[in-house]
């Protein structure tokens, strides 16, 4: 008897972690990660190529949600071969050292319909710091597409060494830019 009470609660326990666990499956075909700059005063979108998002989330329960986005430093594309070869270097992302940026979700909170504030720790450059930003979700069929905008100041993480720390060249602020499709 001992038995089947323990089997019936280990069962129970988990389908109640089913119920409440929502890990979607991010679908990198449909989804980007991208940093916008001014360099020389032009505006400058870089696409970074390698990238995976894990999020929990259940629409019904978003304050439950957690995400982590790792992006690969050095799979940054700025459409030239040289370009990308020099933001893997030292003075900007020393990919060979910190090969990876790194976003862990701290809270995430509802704020209005289809839209969010997460808060959470953005690593870059072996550089951690505390950030918050809104996220705006909506279902698209069985996927749920996140969108947001983070903005950061490259210098804060050591990015543009040297005589690149001058902005009139780069300018210091960044925004990362993302658009995740995910489902289960």
């Amino acid at each position: 008897m001992k038995t089947i009470k323990k089997i019936a609660l280990v069962s129970m326990l988990g389908i109640a972690f089913a119920a409440s666990a929502a890990a979607l499956k991010t679908d990198p075909a449909k989804s980007t990660v991208t940093a916008t700059f001014k360099q020389m005063n032009v505006p400058v979108d870089a696409k970074f190529k390698k990238f995976t998002a894990a999020i929990d989330y259940d629409a019904a329960k978003p304050d439950a949600a957690k995400a982590t986005v790792e992006v690969e430093t050095g799979s940054m594309d700025l459409g030239d071969a040289e370009y990308n070869k020099e933001v893997t270097k030292k003075e900007w992302f020393n990919a060979a050292q910190f090969p990876k940026a790194t976003f862990v979700s701290s809270s995430i909170k509802a704020a209005g319909a289809g839209k969010l504030t997460v808060t959470g720790k953005l690593t870059i450059k072996g550089k951690a710091t505390d950030v918050s930003f809104p996220l705006t979700v909506k279902a698209d069929g069985k996927n749920q597409v996140f969108d947001g905008v983070l903005p950061i100041k490259r210098l804060a993480y050591n990015i543009g060494e040297g005589e690149w720390k001058d902005t009139s060249m780069v300018a210091d602020d960044v925004a990362i830019k993302f658009h995740v499709v995910a489902g289960q």
